[in-house]
């Protein structure tokens, strides 16, 4: 008697930005075998970007470099096709979803709350298909979204950093990325001094975190991954006014290099520092809420 296939969790390949397109393609190729492997359908989500028709480009290269040959770009640049039936079905059919860089205020004015959004969210739960963002793309994964920043992103002030609504991939984290290279963890310790309840996570350039569904996460690529976790924090939040700089006391800060792996469940449990615990289980509180499904 044959034994069960194992489980299929689905997995969310988050992206620090300037992954590599030309040489190894390290993260690529992950996302690829996570989706599937060459027969995989992979369809790239272009909304992000103001020039979707060079950022396709790009990707169609990369991937066809990979062997992939079921990718497809799904070119949605207005609300309305967001909302079209026929697109959202490729979405849903697909066993690989992957969002370009940009400006993640861009792609969530034009596919939040659409049947697109839905149907990843579908594919994602439904079909365990392994959903990639990079750069905007990343941040975008988060149920609270990095919005926009104003001021000096080295220094925590006050003020600076707004956030909103995001795809709700993640529930309990919020993403940045680019962060070392351009040096953002003041903002997102800024985002950790307004919400406590979250956890800062932010992702080097050519770097992944790969979350498996319920389960944990690895760090991939060529740079860290940092975890800032204030739930034990105490700040002058509340006393200052806007644009004065804080006081952070307290605040718990993570360096995960490229190869670390933590998972609390499943086949691939491991034993994970105590002090690593709940900032594992933010990270991987994936999100199976959905709005309401099309038929």
């Amino acid at each position: 008697m044959n034994a069960p296939a194992p489980e299929r969790r689905g997995h969310l390949v988050i992206i620090g930005g300037a992954e590599d397109r030309e040489g190894t393609k390290t993260i690529l190729s992950r996302f690829l075998e996570l989706a599937g492997g060459r027969d995989a359908k992979v369809v790239v989500l272009t909304a992000a970007s103001a020039e979707p028709k060079q950022m396709w480009k790009i990707y169609d290269k990369a991937f066809g470099d990979l062997g992939v040959k079921q990718r497809m770009h799904l070119p949605i640049s207005n609300r309305a096709q967001a909302s079209e039936r026929r697109n959202a079905d490729h979405i849903l059919s697909a066993d690989g979803i992957f969002m370009t860089g940009g400006d993640q205020k861009r792609l969530l004015s034009i596919i939040g709350g659409t049947l697109i959004d839905n149907a990843m969210h579908r594919a994602f739960r439904e079909r365990a298909a392994c959903v990639a963002g990079t750069s905007a793309g990343a941040s975008a994964m988060s149920e609270h979204m990095l919005w926009a920043h104003i001021g000096d992103a080295t220094q925590p002030e006050k003020g600076e950093t707004y956030l909103a609504a995001g795809l709700g991939f993640l529930q309990r984290a919020v993403i940045d990325q680019h962060f070392s290279q351009r040096q953002r963890l003041g903002r997102l310790l800024e985002i950790v001094a307004q919400n406590p309840y979250l956890l800062g996570v932010g992702i080097d350039e050519d770097t992944a975190l790969v979350v498996e569904n319920r389960s944990g996460f690895e760090v991939i690529g060529q740079g860290t991954v940092t975890l800032l976790d204030g739930r034990e924090m105490s700040s002058n939040f509340l006393e200052i006014e806007q644009r004065e700089r804080l006081e952070l006391l307290n605040v718990k800060l993570h360096l995960l290099p490229s190869g670390r792996r933590y998972y609390l469940h499943g086949p691939k449990r491991s034993d994970v520092p105590d002090e690593l615990r709940e900032a594992i289980a933010a990270v991987t509180s994936v999100s199976t809420v959905s709005a309401p499904e099309y038929t």
